[in-house]
């Protein structure tokens, strides 16, 4: 059968599994499990960066929620939207594709864009450690302007109704890029502050404005719109930190953020 290999494992998270549950076991344990989100926004830097940011995220889904995680993650190579239909691979093990939800999902399948993006990759070893009965929707989006996020909106909701699968929406993204802290904060919780609110629209004005860089809010945008078409009402940003409180360095920092739509 043919798998989507590991392509960032030793780089961005360990590739021996006894040291990634570990870590993965060393996050969740510094986390305080609560809510049942819908969606998440998740980043996805090296797990020594960001993995204890991801882990907040992550930590606001039941844990033995066992349904279909919808992954999406922006093209760091350029490639168009698409989605990846094969198991995919973990140091943990594989975990499976929810293969009759990608073929209600109109949108088209494409293995080898998917095959060095790290975006939707380094969310899987958080999915098979914590849900591991659980299945995946590996899609990659390239465009992100406001109608591409909501066509894709659109078409996980409808897919959703139409397959009646319980689903959480996990959006790959981080935020600022090697701009001082004190820029980065400004600026990424100004963004994320319409998040909050579910204002889609307000959020793409705000990045504008502060110029965020944050690679994927395309996908943010994406997710809370259909968690929105799903019932949600709310957000909630659980944590935010920056690759300086790792390395203390902040004078050129990348900023993260673990956010719950319920």
């Amino acid at each position: 059968m043919k798998t989507r290999s590991c392509a960032v494992a030793g780089m961005f998270y360990p590739e021996d599994p006894s040291h990634l549950g570990q870590l993965l076991e060393g996050f969740f344990s510094r986390t305080s499990p609560g809510g049942n989100s819908l969606g998440i926004v998740c980043p996805h830097a090296g797990y020594v960066y960001s993995g204890q940011v991801a882990a907040h995220a992550f930590s606001t889904i039941q844990p033995d929620f066992s349904g279909t995680f919808v992954v999406i993650g922006p093209s760091h190579h350029g490639y168009l939207t698409s989605v990846s239909a094969v198991p995919w691979e973990t140091p943990l093990g594989i975990v499976n594709p929810d293969t009759e939800f990608i073929g209600a999902l109109d949108i088209e399948v494409d293995e080898p864009s998917h095959a060095e993006e790290h975006s939707v990759e380094v969310q899987m070893p958080f999915i098979k450690y914590r849900f591991p009965r659980s299945r995946i929707v590996p899609v990659m989006m390239g465009e992100q302007d406001p109608a591409h996020a909501s066509a894709v909106a659109e078409k996980i909701v409808a897919a959703q109704r139409l397959t009646k699968r319980e689903i959480r929406i996990v959006a790959s993204s981080d935020f600022s890029h090697y701009v001082p802290e004190a820029q980065a904060k400004d600026g990424d919780l100004y963004a994320i502050d319409a998040l909050i609110k579910l204002d889609v629209k307000e959020f793409y004005r705000r990045i504008r404005e502060k110029r965020v860089t944050a690679c994927g809010y395309g996908p943010i945008s994406a997710m809370v719109s259909a968690c929105m078409c799903m019932g949600a009402q709310s957000g909630r940003l659980i944590r935010y930190g920056t690759s300086g409180d790792v390395t203390g360095d902040h004078r050129q920092v990348v900023g993260y953020a673990a956010i719950a739509v319920m």
